[in-house]
């Protein structure tokens, strides 16, 4: 593979998309047929209203997956700051004049479909530290005046999507920037200055900011039984739909608690527990089992990258990826509040799966351009 002096790739589109780790597409998509299926069986068989639209959006999203992943990566560094600046002006948007479902303002009615720019932010989020820490040396690192800036730009779209509200995307999105923040070598006593100050703001946080909603899921957490017909149902119905599986489950499209309407919101949020009801320990842990074996593909693709913007890229797309995950499958356990977070490549959405599909080509992306060497002008073009 041929470089430029500064480090450019001069391989043509048809070389890069040879390049493009073909296993791992092929990973994404096995797994995407599992969520095609459950939707199918959430729908009592029938591909309306779920699964066909969702299988439309898979392929809309290969197609960006393969057009992001074969942009040279040059083309991302130079316009992360802008891809920021306009999920910004998106969100403000929402702020404004959003559109409002199930009791909040998260969406942008563009007529012929709706977006949901604080998934467009996740990714944003990612690109935009990755810009800033590129060249970045320790020394500058270690200094509290280099991290305020990213600090304050994660916070803007942050206290914007937790307005809306979005306590769960709010929460990963901000899991996501620490945890690149902790990659790029930011010394540990900011973390713990950090974790104590969120200590202290717990009180102030229940009094003003949380909603009476988010107060009942926190409440809830701690003893579902005490509400459970209003706040508690969710996860009780969850967790006996999980146990009613057992350990091969009851059969595809036999699941009692989703198909007699007892387990809510099982095309999105509660997908992997109608999965568990059908297939048991054993469907659950294949699923778990696939997204082990994509995780273990995301982290070597970043890892293998020679280039600081190419490994904090793909380590913070691998990142939210995996907390996404693990979220959404210990809410429905109970293990973790239930905070409203669909599950990647399962859960029925537009903006969520286009997104996801948009993250994993910068991934790719990273895969392709595993050994171009980027120099701290290159932002600039020099």
């Amino acid at each position: 593979m041929a470089l430029s002096p500064f480090g450019q790739s001069d391989m043509s589109i048809g070389q890069r998309l040879w390049q493009i780790n073909w296993s791992f597409v092929l990973l994404i998509s096995v797994t995407a047929s599992v969520g095609f299926g459950m939707l199918y069986s959430a729908a009592n068989g029938n591909l309306d209203p779920w699964a066909s639209r969702q299988m439309i959006r898979f392929g809309a999203g290969v197609g960006l997956m393969l057009v992001v992943a074969v942009i040279d990566i040059h083309v991302w560094l130079r316009y992360a700051y802008a891809i920021y600046a306009l999920s910004l002006a998106l969100l403000v948007v929402v702020e404004f004049s959003g559109s409002i479902g199930m009791g909040a303002q998260r969406w942008i009615d563009l007529g012929v479909f709706t977006i949901q720019p604080s998934e467009i932010m996740k990714v944003s989020i990612i690109l935009l530290l990755a810009r800033y820490f590129y060249a970045s040396r320790m020394e500058d690192v270690g200094r509290i005046s280099h991290i305020l800036m990213p600090l304050i730009l994660m916070a803007v779209p942050a206290i914007l999507v937790m307005r809306q509200p979005d306590l769960g995307t709010t929460i990963l999105m901000v899991a996501t920037g620490i945890a690149m923040l902790f990659l790029v070598g930011v010394r540990i006593w900011v973390f713990v200055a950090g974790a104590l100050a969120t200590i202290a703001a717990v009180i102030p946080l229940w009094q003003f900011v949380l909603l009476d909603y988010q107060k009942k899921r926190l409440l809830t957490f701690i003893d579902p039984e005490k509400d459970p017909l209003g706040a508690g149902y969710h996860i009780l119905q969850s967790k006996i739909a999980l146990g009613s599986g057992g350990l091969f489950g009851k059969g595809f499209l036999e699941g009692s608690q989703s198909h007699l309407s007892f387990l809510p919101e099982k095309q999105t949020d509660f997908i992997f527990t109608m999965l568990a009801e059908e297939f048991g320990l054993v469907g659950g842990l294949v699923l778990i089992g696939l997204y082990m074996l994509l995780l273990i593909y995301a982290f070597a693709i970043s890892l293998r990258c020679r280039s600081q913007f190419g490994r904090l890229m793909g380590m913070g797309v691998s990142t939210s990826f995996f907390l996404n995950i693990f979220v959404n499958i210990a809410m429905v356990m109970g293990v973790v509040p239930v905070v409203g977070m669909p599950l990647p490549l399962i859960s029925y959405g537009g903006t969520a799966m286009l997104t996801l599909m948009f993250s994993f080509g910068l991934l790719l992306n990273v895969y392709v351009h595993r050994d171009v060497q980027i120099g701290p002008g290159a932002a600039d073009g020099n």
